[in-house]
């Protein structure tokens, strides 16, 4: 479905009961909703589960590519408030788990859990400012497609290359559908990002923080500082996955999503 939302269009799309409890997928970065696909298909028996598609990215609008994480947060709430939804579980992977901590931070109501997949807390170094804006320069001149062949390189892991290359064509595809204008623009709304690990020891709320063993992009370490700081959240590693842990090893990454959702709702 797409609706309007926050002056942009935005597509989603909501599977199971909107009578229980709301789970929000949030996608990373090139990425789209489609990569929750067997998340889904795990809770949407038993939960209700949101995925949309980050402005920008997927079949969402692209606009002026001027974007910022604020906005992103700012979309969210839109479209969770535009669908009734009071108090949701948040899951983020990436990107989405820096929109993910930002909302924890800005809008703490609105938040019941968190799954903080492959993600950080920390703001972009001096050194991954300058990657990303070789990104922006070399999108700019060479395209998606170009970009997509050497993003992939860096998110999967050898294993996944090897014995399941249809995973890795199928993200190398969504990468390259997307627009240069709007790869740009979020590659600077990453390197602008503010930090969130001060706000980390202020999370209330049931957390649980997902990393794949041999992700170099937020690597394990990443993850046990973030575990360390949020009271009484737990640190769960996937074996045999890099940086797209659901996706690399979904049959543990949904265990663990499950069981996580079960104690939170109480079933």
């Amino acid at each position: 479905m797409k609706s309007t939302i926050n002056g942009t269009t935005l597509f989603y799309e909501v599977a199971g009961n909107p009578a229980l409890m709301p789970v929000v997928f949030v996608h990373g970065f090139p990425f789209s909703c489609e990569m929750w696909s067997g998340q889904v298909t795990a809770v949407e028996h038993q939960y209700c589960a949101l995925t949309y598609d980050v402005r920008g990215h997927g079949q969402s609008n692209v606009g002026d590519g001027q974007y910022t994480i604020e906005l992103f947060v700012d979309d969210l709430i839109a479209l969770i408030d535009d669908l009734k939804m009071e108090r949701v579980v948040l899951v983020g992977l990436s990107m989405g788990g820096y929109i993910a901590l930002r909302a924890l931070e800005r809008n703490p109501e609105r938040v019941g859990a968190a799954v903080l997949c492959d993600t950080r807390s920390e703001a972009d170094s001096n050194e991954v400012k300058l990657k990303r804006a070789a990104g922006i320069a070399s999108v700019k001149k060479h395209g998606a497609a170009t970009f997509a062949e050497q993003f992939v390189k860096g998110v999967f892991a050898a294993w996944t290359f090897e014995h399941k290359p249809e995973l890795v064509d199928r993200i190398r595809r969504v990468i390259a559908r997307m627009s240069p204008v709007a790869i740009a623009g979020t590659l600077l709304a990453l390197a602008a990002r503010t930090d969130t690990t001060e706000s980390l020891s202020r999370i209330k709320v049931p957390a649980m923080i997902l990393v794949g063993e041999q992700d170099a992009i937020t690597p394990i370490d990443a993850a046990r500082a973030m575990h360390q700081r949020i009271p009484k959240s737990e640190l769960h590693i996937v074996p045999g996955a890099a940086h797209m842990s659901n996706l690399e090893n979904p049959d543990v990454f949904n265990e663990k999503l499950l069981l996580f959702l079960r104690r939170v709702s109480g079933t």
